[in-house]
């Protein structure tokens, strides 16, 4: 999976930087944002919400 800043997250969760790993929390919905480093490419993300009921 690769994201970049600008695009509207799919879903919520933490994006990795795909070059120095900063974290940056998006919700559902949401336009991705540079990481803190200024880097605009995730190439992972994780701690989705549990959607089970």
């Amino acid at each position: 999976m690769t994201a970049k800043a600008g695009e509207k997250a799919q879903k919520t969760g933490d994006f990795y930087c795909a070059k120095c790993d900063e974290k940056v929390h998006v919700k559902q919905g949401d336009k991705i944002p540079a990481c803190p480093n200024g880097h605009k490419e995730f190439s992972t993300r994780r701690n989705e919400p549990d959607t089970k009921s």
